[in-house]
C-alpha cells in the first residue's frame, strides 16, 4: 500500500501529524511504501507511476486535494477496470476540509484508520470531465460559477484557517456575485438549457468545504452525478440562505434544483473556472462529465 503525503495539507497540520498517524496503521500490520509530494501535482506523478509498476492499494493523507491528485494518477488507466486488479484508495485526513469522507462519518481520522485496519471497502463511483487538453477526475464534485470564484480567492488568501476560510471566501465573493450563463445539454438532450445561474454543481458526495452539503441527496454509489442548479439569487436571499448549506436544506429554495444525470454536454462559448474536489483548474474548455459507476474502491 503506497501512502501517499501531502505535508503541507492543512496549513502543515498534516506535516505534524502524519508520523503519528502512519504509526497507528503499521502498528496494526498494514505494510507501508510512503511516499511525500514536494510541489502541487507531484501526488498525481507518484500515484501513476505507483500504478504502472502494480501498486492498486493507495492512502491518501492530506486533504480532498491529495486524494485528487491520488485519483488522477491512477486514472485513466484504471479506467473500465484497468489490468491487474481495481484500485482501492484510503484516506487520512489530515488536510483542511476532508469533505469527502464526511458521506460517511463524523469520526474523521478515527473512523479513516479503522477502516484500512480492517480492510473495510466499498464501491465508489467517479466523475470523468472531458476537457480540450484532456480528462480529470473527480470522487467528490465539480462546480462551475459561485463556488469555484468561493474556492479560488480561499485557495489564494483563507486556505490555512481551515473550515472557516470557506466561509470568509463566500463573504468575499458576495461583492460581485455574477449571475452567468453556462449551456448544457443534460443526458443526450437535443437544446441546451441557457438559464442565468449563480453555479451549477455536479457532486457524487454531499460534502464539500468542509461541512457545506452542496448535494444532499448526493450518493457515491448509486451511478449519478448529483446536479444541483441555483438560479440568480440575489446577494440578500443568498445570505440569508447560506446556513442553509450546512444542513442541505438550501435546495428547496424556489430558485435551486437538483436532479440525478449520468451525463452533461456542455457548449459554453468560452473556457471557464472549475472547481473539482477542492481545487481550482483555471480557464478549463469543458466539454463533457459522466459518471463511472463503481470505478475505484474506498475504504470508507
Amino acid at each position: 500500500m503506497l501512502a501517499v503525503v501531502n505535508p503541507r495539507a492543512g496549513g502543515g497540520r498534516c506535516g505534524k501529524h502524519v508520523d503519528e498517524a502512519l504509526a497507528r496503521l503499521r502498528d496494526a500490520g498494514i505494510p507501508l511504501e510512503v511516499a511525500r509530494t514536494d510541489e502541487p501535482g507531484h501526488g498525481k506523478r507518484l500515484a501513476r507511476e505507483a500504478y504502472g509498476r502494480g501498486v492498486r492499494r493507495f492512502v491518501a493523507v492530506g486533504g480532498d486535494g491529495t486524494a485528487h491528485e491520488v485519483v488522477n494518477g491512477v486514472f485513466p488507466a484504471a479506467e473500465g477496470g484497468g489490468t491487474g486488479g481495481r484500485v482501492a484508495i484510503g484516506f487520512l485526513p489530515l488536510g483542511t476540509g476532508n469533505s469527502f469522507l464526511r458521506d460517511f462519518t463524523d469520526q474523521g481520522l478515527d473512523h479513516a484508520v479503522a477502516c484500512l485496519v480492517e480492510g473495510r471497502t466499498r464501491p465508489c463511483d467517479a466523475v470523468k470531465l472531458v476537457h480540450g487538453d484532456g480528462a480529470l477526475y473527480s470522487i467528490n464534485l465539480v462546480c462551475l460559477g459561485f463556488p469555484a470564484d468561493v474556492a479560488k480567492v480561499t485557495n489564494r488568501c483563507f486556505k490555512p484557517l481551515g473550515a472557516a476560510g470557506y466561509v470568509l471566501g463566500v463573504l468575499a465573493c458576495l461583492a460581485r456575485l455574477p449571475r452567468r450563463v453556462f449551456p448544457l445539454r443534460a443526458d443526450g438532450a437535443r437544446d441546451a438549457e441557457r438559464e442565468r445561474c449563480l453555479f451549477h454543481t455536479f457532486s457524487n458526495s454531499k460534502f464539500t468545504g468542509g461541512k457545506m452539503m452542496i448535494a444532499p441527496q448526493a450518493d457515491t454509489a448509486d451511478g449519478l452525478v448529483e446536479h444541483v442548479r441555483m438560479g440568480p439569487i440575489g446577494r440578500w436571499a443568498l445570505l440569508r440562505s447560506f446556513p442553509k448549506l450546512f444542513d442541505g436544506s438550501y435546495v428547496e429554495h424556489p430558485l435551486a434544483s437538483r436532479r440525478g444525470l449520468r451525463r452533461v454536454d456542455f457548449d459554453l462559448a468560452e473556457p471557464a473556472d472549475v472547481m473539482i474536489d477542492g481545487e481550482v483548474v483555471e480557464q478549463v474548455s469543458c466539454r463533457s462529465l459522466e459518471v463511472l459507476p463503481a470505478a475505484l474502491d474506498v475504504y470508507a
